[in-house]
């Protein structure tokens, strides 16, 4: 079965991948400068995001804060090993990773390890105590290593949506053919 985000992928055409790269800039664009810009009337501008939302395209509409504003300075890549490959087990970390609010990215990777974590705390005894809880705290990590952030170079959470243009564009043209 198909992902609700990789059906909608398929049904995005230029003028919505115009609109998403306008969304990823600034949210609160309005959208009749939006439709100025992708050369649509804002109605369809609302459509479109509308149903963009409602198909998963566009997951959220959030505030990016700068962690130095709000005390949580430390940023750590955290790489993480379970003892099993057991579904279940992965499973379970997974809801525990999820439900950590430091946790600000997990993925679950290929290799020899399991996941990769990007984790933000205002210490390092906030990251003690997060790892106590989740590392030494659970039987089946086998191991994990840290590493501290020095220096944020570039954070985003963009896609580059210039990439997928002449495969979007060669689909409509084809449509309209």
């Amino acid at each position: 079965m198909e992902k609700r985000s990789e059906l909608a992928g398929r049904e995005l055409d230029r003028f919505d991948l115009a609109i998403l790269k306008i969304l990823q800039r600034d949210n609160k664009t309005p959208q009749r400068a939006i439709a100025e810009t992708v050369g649509l009337s804002a109605p369809a501008v609302q459509r479109r995001v509308r149903r963009m939302e409602e198909n998963g395209t566009i997951v959220a509409n959030v505030a990016i804060v700068d962690p130095s504003s709000v005390r949580q300075e430390i940023t750590l890549v955290v790489e993480v090993e379970m003892d099993s490959e057991l579904g279940h087990l992965h499973d379970q970390a997974k809801r525990a990773f999820t439900q950590a609010p430091e946790i600000q990215q997990c993925y679950y990777v290929t290799g020899e390890i399991d996941f990769v974590l990007v984790i933000t705390v205002r210490s390092m005894t906030d990251y003690e105590a997060l790892s106590r809880r989740l590392f030494f705290g659970n039987n089946h990590v086998k191991r994990f290593r840290s590493f501290v952030a020095m220096d944020r170079v570039k954070v985003g959470l963009s896609l580059n949506l210039d990439a997928r243009k002449e495969g979007v564009e060669a689909r409509v043209d084809r449509r309209n053919a």
